[in-house]
């Protein structure tokens, strides 16, 4: 692992979007080592150079090469913006860190939940990334795309899903012969609209930081996205 260009970079790609003290108390809380100082002439930031120190002395540390790669994605990935998380995920593992064996628990989690294939193809790699934001609205988007697709409409979101699973709508999920049956589509109908109202306008809309969404919020998303996946595999287009 390239220890030394690594505290390099990700000191430089993070000196805009966190604090010294934000720093040291996330390498205090992960990284569990005595901070020492290293010189580095090309370094000119303050906050470059915390970042630096601390994974320098993460690898004089004695530990095992598991133990110092979980420990380094967590501190990294602590300290990275939403957008950032990809590309820095991207450059661990381009310099010799182990990205997914870290995260094995993180992909177990992920897979435990037997989430429809769309849900997986969208999402996967960036739950991995703990992008947690962007893994639910590419998620919703894809939904969104699908029934958009099988609908054949040109309407979007909200509109979309309140027409397409209507009574009256061209998917049908049963014979809505009885009220059971008319019920099931009903909510079909309001729980796709409201994962657009909740989820797919929202971030569409708003910055990650003005609307976090932690992994417990985001496992719970992309069940019900799944759910809601498996209906509309289920449903029927009928232009009766």
């Amino acid at each position: 692992m390239e220890i030394r260009l690594i505290a390099t970079q990700i000191g430089d790609r993070l000196k805009y979007d966190t604090s010294v003290n934000e720093i040291n108390r996330v390498g205090q809380s992960i990284l569990k080592v005595r901070k020492e100082s290293f010189a580095n002439d090309s370094i000119t930031s303050v906050r470059a150079q915390e970042v630096y120190n601390w994974i320098m002395t993460l690898g004089k540390t004695s530990l095992t090469k598991e133990e110092r790669n979980k420990r380094l994605v967590k501190f990294c990935m602590e300290l990275a913006p939403d957008e950032q998380k990809g590309s820095i995920s991207e450059f661990l593992i381009a310099n010799g860190c182990d990205y997914n064996a870290v995260n094995k628990d993180h992909l177990n989690e992920f897979y435990s939940r037997n989430y429809h294939p769309e849900i997986i193809r969208h999402s996967k790699k960036l739950f991995l990334q703990q992008n947690y934001f962007h893994s639910v609205f590419e998620s919703a988007k894809a939904f969104n795309y699908s029934v958009k697709q099988k609908a054949q409409s040109d309407k979007d979101g909200q509109d979309l899903m309140m027409s397409a699973f209507s009574l009256n709508g061209v998917l049908k999920l049963n014979f809505g012969m009885t009220e059971t049956e008319r019920n099931v589509q009903d909510g079909v109908k309001f729980l796709s609209g409201g994962l657009m109202r909740a989820v797919r306008n929202p971030t569409a809309h708003e910055p990650a930081l003005d609307w976090p969404i932690n992994k417990q919020e985001c496992l719970d998303f992309l069940s019900m996205i799944s759910f809601l996946f498996h209906q509309l595999d289920k449903s029927i287009y009928y232009n009766g």
